[in-house]
């Protein structure tokens, strides 16, 4: 679907094929979005193994369409956070493919090569707005969700929802690592997106959260309000159908990502004589790090 530097040439600055990937997007959203869509959902489930038995509905005949399936809610206990007791844990946001960088230089260096990609780029602010600049030097953690996985995403984090989401306007590109890792298009800031920032409940510090959707990803939802208390694990939103990704933002100082995570982010500091960083398979809940400050 997408790698290399001619499709790179092909991508970038071609209105027709950003907007064939736009139009197809938006299309496999209605279509999934249509009641004839369920038959699709038994050969998903066969195909991707879906536990059906962690589903707060069960009964695939209860969805009304394919999407509601593939946003579909899990039982309360299904994804337990971890450490849930040490106010200073975080925890991952999603069902996905993690990789996690204690600067942004470093994920620079070993994940997202797009010359463009900046923090001003990814939250769509100027560089000298306030609410930029207090990440400059922060760290990243990105959750690659894939089309099989629970696409609803969580809170990392005990919080307050500091305004309402922001949307930006973008392409479809595909998330994939062929894409990210490539030197000549910056994906994340290129993508349609959604900013929503959150206050450290411990801190006072803000934490950005970035939805990135997709190629074939309908739409971006959230099912928070401005004000609301979250604690770990929360839901924040979800995703319609297609592959995405979320990518949190920290201050800098602020997080000590778990060691394991670190190493497979980052060959350099790794004992297994890689040369690439490696995603980390996580669930919402599983241990992402802790704050600094505790």
């Amino acid at each position: 679907l997408f790698c290399g530097k001619e499709q790179v040439k092909l991508l970038e600055g071609s209105k027709h094929v950003e907007d064939l990937l736009r139009e197809q997007s938006v299309r496999e959203g209605r279509i999934y979005d249509s009641p004839e869509s369920v038959k699709n959902i038994p050969s998903f489930i066969h195909t991707y193994q879906i536990p059906l038995d962690e589903l707060l509905e069960p009964d695939i005949q209860h969805y009304g369409n394919f999407n509601e399936f593939f946003y579909r809610k899990l039982k309360l206990d299904a994804r337990p956070v971890e450490n849930v007791d040490d106010p200073a844990g975080f925890c991952s946001a999603a069902d996905c493919r993690l990789v996690v960088y204690p600067t942004i230089d470093l994920a620079r260096k070993f994940w997202i090569k797009g010359d463009e990609f900046s923090i001003p780029s990814l939250l769509n602010l100027d560089p000298s707005d306030p609410s930029c600049s207090q990440f400059n030097g922060g760290a990243l953690a990105i959750f690659r969700l894939a089309p099989s996985d629970y696409h609803r995403f969580h809170s990392p984090i005990d919080a307050t929802v500091s305004a309402k989401a922001k949307d930006v306007l973008g392409q479809y590109y595909t998330v994939n690592p062929q894409a990210i890792n490539q030197t000549n298009l910056d994906v994340f800031s290129r993508n349609k997106r959604s900013v929503l920032f959150l206050q450290h409940t411990l801190s006072g510090k803000p934490i950005a959260f970035v939805a990135i959707g997709a190629l074939l990803v309908g739409s971006i939802n959230w099912t928070v309000e401005e004000n609301a208390s979250v604690r770990r694990g929360d839901e924040l939103g979800y995703f319609a159908y297609g592959g995405s990704t979320v990518i949190a933002v920290f201050p800098p100082n602020f997080i000590t990502f778990d060691e394991d995570l670190v190493q497979h982010s980052v060959p350099h500091n790794s004992n297994a004589g890689r040369s690439r960083a490696v995603e980390t398979l996580v669930k919402v809940g599983d241990s992402l790090g802790r704050w600094n400050g505790a």
